[in-house]
């Protein structure tokens, strides 16, 4: 539960700084250094190469082998950071970047490795079902990025300054969570030990969590690179905006599928009534989470956008279509959670394989000729293919599920938030965007009502004595099983 509100709070912070950075240091600067950030983002997943999810497993189910485990894993992380670090560079500079940009990597190459360190680090405690640590790090390691970003906005504006604040984050989270491995197993965990047993065995282990996670990573950042390529680093800020706006929401399915994921586990095997009404009940979560969000966005991108000053108005139409991409990012994780309790990860991670590829060449096509839009008609179409093709494979799990019941709620839940859409459209010229939000809100939930796909029924099964020990039971799952989903790369905005 801690780590859960930890993650919003330092969700909220960074997006609040980010507005502040970008209407401070304006598009160019700003693209610039997001894609300085993004490049090391995508070679980060070399130097974790999904090695702390296996660590988390094997430590909780043999904590009393802690020190062994780390030991020997160490001999293999080593190395992987400076190969992480060494790729992230040496691909800037073979991709012809500019100075500024390279001398941002160098920076950001050191918070990559930073990051894997303590993201290690805080598997270790994971292992041991202690997170509390975590999200004391998580949390204040970003306010510290923040505050240490703002007075460099304030006194005297500078990328290479502004990385500097990223480091400060990172290197606070290592030395919370190095200290408590120091204090609770000693300072000889940190001693590598060779073993290429063990070396082969985490490999092995690692490859599907690591497959996934390049994948994930690339169809996330390289849009940036492509943009960066094709136009500037004006419309990388610009991008970025939309980009940051966008993805702020996916934390929110999180709780969400912290709960249904156990759940779905155990009816896994008995492929009856209650585990099609489990799923379609997932998915109708997502549906009622993800239309206001996404309708509500829509409807305010030409003013949302700027928040981060009058430069950045270019980034409305961007947003006003990427916005779009949660409806098939919400949905897809209930499709993944199933596949994942179904021992279909190898399915899950084909899929997301071909999500890569088909954004890749999207953005290829798309950039050079609709500019910066393009971007976001590839991730539309990206994300869309990746909930479609997850969709496809959900009969074969649960054979009696039907898309009928699916198809009604997407008609009438989507089609609430269109209503909801019109008519803020019609008030936002009279009382403004801030204004209409709350009778956006309102007008929504009569529809939903009116619609029957939310009844007094869902409150009165909420306050039963039965859903509400089940309620108390989320909090358990939602700390391990979201940083589970997290070190695999699920979620491309994580970071």
């Amino acid at each position: 539960m801690f780590l859960t509100i930890a993650s919003v709070g330092q969700k909220a912070i960074a997006f609040v700084y980010f507005l502040f950075l970008a209407r401070i240091m304006m598009p160019e600067q700003t693209g610039i250094y997001f894609l300085a950030v993004s490049i090391s983002m995508i070679f980060s997943v070399i130097a974790d190469f999904g090695i702390t999810p296996v660590i988390i497993r094997e430590i909780a189910k043999r904590p009393e082998d802690t020190q062994k485990i780390v030991q020997r894993t160490l001999t293999v992380k080593f190395p992987l950071l400076l190969i992480g670090y060494l790729l992230a560079v040496s691909s800037t500079a073979l991709m012809g970047y500019e100075i500024q940009v390279l001398s941002l990597v160098f920076v950001t190459g050191l918070v990559l490795i930073l990051d894997s360190i303590h993201l290690f680090f805080y598997g270790v405690l994971r292992g041991h079902h202690i997170l509390s640590i975590e999200s004391v790090g998580m949390f204040s390691g970003q306010l510290i990025t923040a505050i240490v970003g703002a007075v460099i906005l304030w006194l005297s504006p500078s990328l290479q300054l502004l990385v500097l604040a990223l480091l400060a984050g990172s290197l606070t989270n290592v030395v919370l969570s190095s200290s408590m491995l120091i204090r609770r197993f000693g300072i000889n965990l940190f001693s590598p030990v060779l073993d290429w047993t063990f070396v082969r065995f985490l490999f092995k282990a690692a490859l599907p969590f690591a497959l996934a996670a390049i994948f994930v990573k690339v169809y996330s950042y390289i849009d940036t690179v492509f943009i960066s390529k094709f136009l500037d680093a004006t419309a990388v800020g610009l991008y970025g905006l939309a980009y940051k706006f966008t993805y702020a929401f996916q934390f929110l399915p999180l709780a969400f599928i912290a709960a249904l994921y156990p759940n779905l586990s155990s009816l896994i095997d008995s492929k009856n009534q209650n585990l099609v009404q489990t799923f379609h009940r997932s998915m109708w979560y997502m549906l009622i989470l993800s239309t206001p969000i996404v309708f509500g966005l829509w409807l305010i991108a030409p003013h949302v956008v700027l928040l981060a000053g009058d430069s950045y108005s270019a980034s409305a139409p961007v947003l006003s279509v990427l916005v779009f991409a949660l409806f098939p990012i919400f949905l897809d994780f209930p499709i993944g959670s199933l596949l994942n309790a179904a021992n279909k990860q190898s399915t899950k991670t084909a899929i997301m394989c071909v999500t890569m590829v088909i954004n890749i060449v999207l953005n290829a096509l798309f950039i050079p000729v609709f500019g910066i839009i393009g971007a976001a008609y590839a991730a539309l179409i990206s994300f869309s293919t990746l909930f479609l093709i997850g969709l496809y494979f959900v009969p074969k799990v649960i054979p009696l599920f039907k898309f009928g019941p699916l198809i009604k709620n997407v008609i009438l839940i989507v089609g609430s938030g269109i209503v909801m859409s019109l008519v803020g459209k019609l008030l936002i010229t009279q009382i403004g965007w801030i204004g209409v939000i709350p009778i956006c809100a309102a007008v929504y939930v009569v529809c939903l009502f009116a619609t029957r796909m939310v009844t007094s029924e869902d409150f009165k099964t909420l306050l039963e004595e039965d859903r509400l020990t089940e309620i108390k039971g989320i909090g358990k799952n939602i700390s391990e099983h979201v940083q589970d989903l997290a070190s695999t790369g699920t979620f491309p905005e994580y970071e």
